[in-house]
């Protein structure tokens, strides 16, 4: 489960598939992991009655917050209180035109300009 942190409407969500992504890892669970800047497909499981976008159908969206630690090439590493993504469409934009929260500085890398823009504390 994710929290959305832009103004699309919806709240929270699951994630269906990651794109790009093989399943990693040995046993009986193989599922991808998503890291921060991946794109996934996501079922909108809570929304406001204002949402426009439609909780049948599958989006895409960006990763921008992971509880799980990254490690930055200074050897330092950043890690956030919550698991958050960006609704954005077929061409990488956000949907929304507001984004909460702080977002993760390794977006710029992939070239996810616009979100890096719109967001308030880049981290």
């Amino acid at each position: 489960m994710i929290d959305i942190a832009d103004n699309s409407g919806a709240k929270r969500a699951q994630c269906v598939n990651v794109l790009g992504r093989s399943a990693a890892g040995t046993g009986k669970y193989r599922r991808p992991a998503a890291a921060i800047g991946d794109i996934i497909c996501i079922a909108i499981k809570k929304s406001l009655p204002t949402c426009q976008l439609d909780r049948k159908k599958v989006h895409r969206c960006v990763i921008i917050r992971t509880k799980r630690p990254i490690r930055r090439p200074d050897g330092s590493y950043v890690r956030f209180d919550s698991n958050a993504a960006v609704i954005i469409d077929a061409d990488g934009n956000p949907i929304g035109t507001r984004i909460f929260g702080a977002v993760a500085r390794e977006l710029r890398e992939k070239n996810f300009m616009k979100i890096v823009s719109l967001a308030s504390e880049v981290v």
